[in-house]
């Protein structure tokens, strides 16, 4: 019985260790296109109609943020939350006279190293998708995780980010 317990022990540890490198490969592929583009496009395009620059690589990323004045960075997402209250939210605060200088979006499940690094920058915030980060000169002022986001509406999101704007974008 011992003998047993101690080979089942370490099949189940060997199992382990490929299910983890299956995993490592397979999320690796899935951070640059977990999506078909059919099912992202129209979502991208509501942000990008809006004013906003799709960042899809690192470099575009970090030279976005850096640009002086105000940056809104929108991490979008195919949930419902993005969807129903994030993009219009978003979209809608971009009515007042205060806004951000300049307006980009990254895409999670999409354009996985843009969002990495574009995550970077956002550092202490966790990842979140979506999620809304405005910044200045190139340091993160304010930041809306999805918490934030998921049980508010478009009207709440637009308000809550204009006052962030009265602030920081002048």
């Amino acid at each position: 019985m011992l003998l047993s317990t101690k080979f089942i022990v370490v099949l189940n540890a060997c199992h382990f260790q490929c299910l983890s490198l299956q995993f490592k490969k397979y999320n690796h592929k899935a951070l640059e296109n977990m999506y078909p583009q059919e099912l992202t496009a129209p979502m991208e395009a509501q942000l990008v109609e809006a004013g906003f620059a799709a960042l899809k690589s690192p470099e575009e990323v970090e030279n976005t943020i850096k640009l002086a004045g105000t940056t809104l960075v929108v991490v979008n997402s195919v949930c419902g939350c993005a969807a129903g209250t994030a993009r219009p939210g978003v979209i809608a605060s971009l009515a007042g006279a205060a806004k951000p200088t300049n307006l980009a979006t990254v895409f999670a499940g999409v354009d996985g190293a843009a969002v990495g690094k574009a995550r970077e920058f956002m550092i202490p915030f966790p990842p979140s998708s979506p999620a809304v980060a405005l910044f200045k000169d190139g340091n993160l002022v304010h930041m809306l995780e999805r918490h934030h986001i998921e049980g508010r509406s478009a009207e709440m999101i637009a308000d809550h980010l204009a006052e962030a704007y009265a602030t920081y974008c002048k």
